[in-house]
């Protein structure tokens, strides 16, 4: 007893004790916010008790890691101070504030962490590090969506009562310091471990120990996360992912895009090919709204449980298209940008619209400039978020309008106008642009259905100041509605094709490494220039497959490089959907799911993502393989031919001069 009160008195006197302190105080906020998530969202969550169990000392494996990495300013800054002004006032003080902001910072991120978990049933992602890039929009919409200041106060106080009590345990620590030479030693020899422990920190892929995709998150670490996220936005395909032979890829992936009404105009290594079509057929007009979050899960006509889609639903029931198996390539609206307007699959790490080889590749906008059509991006934020104007200008669009260009605002968010402003505001400039003569592609991109999740009053019966979601997709729908009956009154209402599509569903849930159930959209085209009858298609496709289908139905014939094909023409059982989730990439195709992940694994999944959760598939046969080398082609080629700038039709763009 007394020896256990000795070692308990030393390490009070000990600046080893103190660190250690702080590093057991972050191990153990880790493992109460972990407990958290397992117990409050404990429904999305179908493994065993036992694997259960084993995420928390899983995840202890990285606090401790993270933990040693935290404390290394507090060693170093004891570390650093002369031995005759250790333990002095001004010394004191310092580190007592560096443990008030210690402690104030860690149980912030642990709160940031909860509720990016509620919102993206994902620990730290490259949406955390995207939206760091962008404070104007993200902060204020933290602010209008959360309640900051009491959070804040919050922490701020445990964290000056956790600061506390390291003072009270650990003042004596101050009194007689070691040697600086000593501490210099102890404190490189603690960074010497940490490294090496470092290695066995499962860094790029992160924790993925059970087939639940949901508990590995929480097994996670959030901070691991992040800096992982940060790393991987831009990776080298080749060097993380499976690849097969250059050759057998092309042919597979041409294999892939083959279809009637179509024919190869490149060579092997491209995916250049004609759609055929009739060049005295009009030049119809098409406007894309491309619509913030409005999965199908909202949807009544596509089964939601609870459905928020009035309008949609009669429109799509009575007078539209409706593609009823479709899914986004990702949950993030350049991805949703990267599909409907590029044909491009979804590769790991960042959006083609946020890499920086991007000045001159495909798009749906060029290939109608081509043909003589005047292309305009119209959104209802700041251009310079996720770098879209930048993208849209150099890639085939005329025109970039944005909030600041839009001549009447009535009701705006952090984010920008609300759908209808922005939805009337599409009206007055096609009806502009049809004035000229000349036909035009016009892309809409909403915001409403975005937290903070507001909208103008007296719109629909619920509240917009309760800020929930599901009001939000209600006014959403309004406001589509309303376009509708007023785009009926225009003179190019005719000969325009006008597509509803989502850029990606509302937020992520399922077992699966690709949460599929939640990437499902609607794909709705309407307007008398194509839709003769209202139609189902029940062809399993993806926001790849929309440029193409597109330029099919406006049947001219056209030169594309899209990775996508018309829906239209799709043979029975012979869709396929691509999909992005953080690193991991995948296809579906004939109730298969083939995931590739970071370190050349692939992993399997089967069922009907309609019908069932998809089931994990261990042991795979030859059929699963070749769906397996066919999903690793399509990639690898993307890849290959996105480096290489070989993406793209037109010439490069003369480099500027300095």
């Amino acid at each position: 007893m007394e020896q256990r009160e000795g070692l308990i008195r030393r390490l009070r006197r000990s600046m080893w004790g103190l660190a250690a302190y702080a590093a057991l105080s972050y191990v153990v906020l880790s493992s109460v916010l972990r407990l958290t998530l397992l117990l409050v969202f404990h429904k999305g969550i179908h493994a065993p008790l036992w694997q259960q169990i084993a995420a928390w000392f899983i995840g202890f494996h990285q606090d401790l890691f993270v933990a040693g990495v935290l404390t290394i300013p507090l060693l170093l800054w004891f570390a650093l101070t002369p031995r005759e002004r250790f333990g002095g006032p001004i010394h004191r003080a310092l580190t007592l504030f560096g443990l008030f902001l210690f402690f104030g910072v860690q149980v912030f991120i642990a709160a940031v962490e909860f509720f990016f978990y509620e919102e993206f049933q994902s620990r730290f992602t490259t949406v955390a590090v995207d939206y760091l890039l962008y404070p104007t929009e993200v902060f204020v919409n933290i602010w209008e969506s959360y309640p900051v200041i009491p959070v804040i106060l919050i922490c701020a106080l445990i964290g000056a009562l956790w600061a506390y009590s390291a003072w009270r345990w650990f003042g004596e620590a101050f009194t007689s310091p070691p040697r600086a030479t000593t501490r210099w030693f102890v404190t490189i020899a603690i960074m010497g471990v940490l490294f090496i422990y470092g290695m066995t920190v499962p860094w790029k892929r992160g924790v993925h120990f059970s087939s639940d995709r949901p508990l590995n998150q929480i097994a996670n670490n959030g901070q691991v996360c992040f800096v992982a996220a940060a790393w991987t936005r831009h990776l080298d395909f080749p060097a993380f992912y499976k690849t097969i032979d250059r050759e057998e890829a092309y042919r597979r992936v041409r294999r892939m895009l083959e279809q009637p009404g179509v024919e190869f105009t490149g060579g092997l290594y491209s995916t250049r090919r004609k759609l055929l079509g009739d060049p005295s057929r009009p030049r119809l007009n098409v406007v894309i709204l491309l619509e913030e979050s409005f999965g199908s899960s909202f949807w009544g006509i596509l089964g939601a449980k609870k459905d928020l889609t009035p309008n949609m639903n009669r429109i799509a029931s009575e007078e539209g298209w409706l593609f009823t198996n479709i899914y986004a390539t990702g949950n993030r609206t350049v991805r949703g940008l990267e599909g409907v307007i590029c044909g491009f699959p979804p590769l790991p790490g960042d959006s083609i619209v946020w890499r920086l080889e991007s000045d001159n590749v495909e798009t749906l906008a060029r290939v109608l400039k081509r043909d003589g059509y005047h292309t305009v991006f119209m959104y209802a934020g700041r251009g310079l978020f996720d770098r879209m104007k930048g993208f849209s200008l150099k890639n085939g669009f005329d025109e970039f309008l944005e909030e600041k260009d839009c001549p009447k605002i009535t009701f705006k968010t952090i984010w920008g106008m609300c759908d209808e402003d922005l939805l009337n505001w599409a009206i007055q400039k096609c009806r502009e642009l049809h004035s000229t003569g000349k036909p035009f592609f016009v892309l809409v991109l909403t915001i409403s259905n975005h937290k903070p999740y507001l909208y103008p009053p007296g719109r629909i019966p619920e509240d917009p100041f309760r800020r929930k979601r599901s009001h939000a997709v209600k006014y959403a729908d309004y406001a589509l509605g309303r376009f509708f009956e007023a785009v009926k009154k225009e003179p190019f209402w005719k000969n325009t094709i006008f597509v509803v599509v989502a850029d990606h569903g509302a937020r992520v849930y399922g077992s699966e490494d690709i949460p599929i159930h939640s990437y499902e959209i609607p794909f709705l085209v309407v307007g008398p220039a194509v839709v003769d009858r209202p139609r189902r298609f029940d062809m399993l496709g993806c926001q790849m497959d929309i440029p193409m289908t597109i330029l099919a139905m406006i049947g001219r014939p056209y030169e594309v490089m899209f990775f996508g094909r018309n829906l239209l023409k799709l043979p029975k059982g012979d869709g396929r959907a691509f999909l992005n989730h953080n690193r991991d990439i995948g296809m579906f195709a004939k109730e298969r799911l083939v995931v590739l992940g970071l370190q050349k694994t692939v992993e399997f999944w089967k069922g009907d993502p309609k019908k069932t959760g998809l089931e994990p598939l261990p042991h795979p046969g030859p059929f699963e393989k070749e769906l397996e080398r066919d999903a690793i082609a399509m990639f690898q080629v993307a890849d290959e031919m996105y480096m290489n700038h070989r993406y793209h039709l037109d010439p490069d763009p003369t480099p500027e001069e300095d």
